[in-house]
């Protein structure tokens, strides 16, 4: 397996350093490290281009974890490409756990990632308008190169949930994604402070994008996009009767909800029928190579 690792940071200066630190240990030399990098006002530069085991550091200007990505991909050349966030360290059983399990006839695999803010396994598939999909943690996959070319790499148009997307188109092209315990990844150095508030309005017009794009105009999409909102806004009520939101804040979350499910269904429709191959994926990898501000290439 030549395997190629891209690794996305954005000021986060010393948990990507734990993160490159634990990989030059934790797999052969020959694994190829991509660092995405920005746009970080942090030092980040620097101090990765001190580094002699980081082959390609890639600087964007763009906050989207899509752009990262694929900017990464742009410039990787194993026939397995790895994504993983700078504040995640891989344990020791990391890379034979994407050996072992792309050998087994698998596309795609994913494992745990602890210590951050994502922290629910997505082990078990999910049934979307009558199509099993089983997501993954866009901080940590691997995938056949193959497959990441199939898919056109990820949809930059999503600010939020572009692995979510590609996990659906994933399942539209019949490929399979394999869990394994041991790929597991962990935040290694603690965060200053706690967690951003959602952003409801980012967070809505990706699922209804998503799934407007993947599956068409249909009543269940609208019906799966307006029950989570429900959802949501029930817990918005609970918070607010403990006092832990204002009625103001509250109204404004709704408003937004409402008007980027609205958006995001028009721009899902339209991407649906922009690109009506099997990929569903109008704005991929081919459709811009602007993606990176500067490049530092050592190979």
């Amino acid at each position: 397996m030549e395997l190629s690792v891209v690794v996305s940071t954005l000021n986060d200066r010393e948990r990507l350093l734990s993160c490159l630190d634990a990989l030059a240990a934790r797999t052969p030399s020959s694994t190829e490290i991509i660092v995405v990098n920005g746009p970080s006002s942090d030092g980040t530069t620097g101090v990765v281009r001190e580094r002699d085991d980081v082959d390609v550091l890639v600087e964007i200007s763009e906050r989207n974890p899509g752009v990262s990505r694929n900017a990464g991909f742009e410039l990787a050349t194993g026939d397995v490409v790895a994504f993983l966030d700078g504040e995640y360290a891989v344990d020791h059983s990391w890379y034979s756990a994407i050996d072992e399990s792309l050998a087994d006839e698998t596309a795609v695999v994913t494992g745990p990632v602890t210590g951050g803010p994502v922290g629910t396994d997505l082990q078990s598939p999910r049934r979307v308008a009558g199509q099993p999909v089983t997501l993954f943690h866009g901080n940590n996959v691997a995938f056949e190169r193959s497959v990441l070319e199939s898919l056109d790499g990820f949809d930059e148009y999503l600010e939020d949930g572009s692995e979510r997307d590609c996990a659906h188109r994933v399942a539209g092209l019949g490929h399979d994604v394999s869990w394994s315990a041991t790929m597991a990844v962990r935040c290694e150095i603690g965060t200053d402070g706690g967690r951003a508030d959602p952003d409801w309005g980012a967070t809505y017009r990706s699922l209804s994008y998503r799934l407007a794009k993947n599956y068409g105009p249909r009543p269940t999409v609208l019906a799966r996009a307006v029950g989570s909102a429900l959802y949501d806004g029930g817990s918005g009520v609970r918070r607010l009767l403990s006092g832990e939101a204002t009625p103001t804040g509250w109204i404004s979350d709704g408003t937004d909800v409402v008007t980027n499910i609205t958006r995001g269904l028009w721009d899902g429709v339209r991407a649906r029928y922009t690109d009506r191959s099997s990929r569903r994926n109008p704005n991929g990898l081919s459709k811009r190579h602007d993606r990176a501000v500067r490049v530092y290439d050592r190979r």
